[in-house]
């Protein structure tokens, strides 16, 4: 992955020796960090069979998991400022590492699983304040910068899914958390293979730099707490959507393919083809946030999804993957501009806590969508979850609006 980083194409994206050499310590650790939170929800009907608990209690038992991932991140991102990165994704590897051995160990026991499940979070919430505040004060090329990072993290959430589903498939979900373990450790090797220049080009790009408004990152600030509950909404309900409204699809594979195929992993591999369409997403916002207005280029990208997120509630089958894929590329695409305007709109030596601000509201405030889903799906079904989350986004845009109209034109 660093490898393939460091080989990025110079002319077209102007990424100097340290942004790559940064860029590669931080696309593992966004890759790791979805990972960890989707690995759940891919195994949600198999591990609520296991258990022997409905979808939707199986499904709270993950409420703390996002809730903690949220609420740790302010305090991590003032870590960061006073540290650096580094120490804090080392130990982010560390600890989610030994969280994923123990959901492993505890994985027939509902409230020890629900422990370990909170402590991954806790420990995957250090990834966003530390490795954003890192590309936003250090990478030269901001909007690329995050548009690649954003790109591996949409990778993360497309083999989370497909790669849980396969190996619980094959050996069962104690097995999808040893994996998840072992991947977590890998990247302590990453981080002593970067070495002290991108340690030594942080400190230095730290100091300084022009002061920002608080008060309209305020209003950017609602924003994503909105987008945040349509992103966890959207995230924890894709894979058992698929499973409940695309029978069809399924059995059309498993006569095409002549292979006895589960229903769970046919829906976390469409799943994972969404978060690869996202990947094109993040791509497109990236260049468009560096040529283009970010306030207007934000306000367009969540715009775009509501009549899908609208109409997904009405469809099953190859209609509802092409609607869920249109509502992908514009959801996750988005996330390099909205990241851009967090370094634009804050000042360079407190990125890591501003980002800390905003992922407590999106991914704390945002946990909100697990009870959202989890009430929609008990009291109307669950095809009536994105009509609801396309609401939700009626608002967002609104709110978007607002931050047009009270900051100057950003580039």
């Amino acid at each position: 992955m660093g490898t393939l980083l460091w080989t990025m194409p110079r002319k077209k994206n102007n990424l100097n020796s340290t942004d790559r050499r940064i860029l590669s310590v931080t696309c593992y650790g966004h890759f790791l960090c979805h990972f960890n939170m989707l690995v759940f929800p891919a195994i949600l009907l198999p591990l609520s069979g296991r258990l022997g608990l409905s979808m939707a209690d199986t499904l709270n038992l993950g409420f703390f998991m996002y809730l903690l991932m949220g609420l740790s991140a302010p305090v991590w991102g003032y870590i960061a400022d006073k540290i650096g990165a580094m120490p804090l994704l080392a130990l982010f590897y560390a600890g989610a590492g030994c969280s994923g051995l123990a959901a492993a160990f505890f994985i027939d026991s509902p409230l020890a699983l629900e422990l370990s499940l909170a402590a991954i979070g806790l420990f995957s919430g250090i990834y966003h304040p530390a490795g954003l505040g890192w590309i936003a004060c250090c990478v030269s090329k901001t909007s690329t910068g995050m548009a690649y990072n954003g790109m591996f993290g949409n990778l993360g959430l497309a083999l989370g899914p497909v790669l849980a589903g396969l190996v619980n498939y094959l050996y069962g979900p104690a097995a999808v958390y040893i994996g998840l373990g072992l991947l977590n450790f890998f990247g302590l090797f990453l981080l002593l293979r970067a070495g002290n220049i991108t340690r030594r080009a942080a400190h230095t790009a730290r100091e300084g730099g022009p002061s920002s408004s608080w008060g309209n990152f305020a209003i950017l600030l609602v924003a994503m707490m909105l987008g945040g509950i349509v992103y966890r909404g959207a995230t924890v309900t894709l894979p058992a959507l698929f499973q409940v409204q695309g029978v069809g699809v399924y059995h059309w594979l498993t006569g095409v393919l002549h292979v006895d195929l589960s229903a769970n992993v046919v829906a976390t591999g469409i799943t994972s083809f969404l978060y690869l369409v996202g990947m094109l997403g993040q791509f497109a916002g990236g260049g468009i946030g560096e040529r283009f207005d970010l306030r207007w280029s934000y306000f367009f990208f969540h715009l775009l999804t509501i009549p899908a997120a609208l109409c997904m509630g009405l469809m099953v089958d190859v209609p509802l993957i092409v609607l869920a894929t249109y509502h992908s590329f514009f959801l996750l695409g988005m996330q390099p501009i909205e990241n851009t305007l967090v370094a634009r709109l804050t000042p360079p030596a407190m990125h890591s806590s501003a980002y800390g601000m905003k992922f407590v509201l999106t991914f704390g405030v945002g946990s909100i969508a697990v009870q959202l889903v989890r009430y929609v799906e008990k009291s109307f079904g669950i095809n009536h979850v994105f009509p609801i989350l396309g609401l939700v986004s009626m608002v967002l845009v609104a709110t978007i609006g607002l931050l047009i109209y009270k900051v100057p034109a950003q580039r």
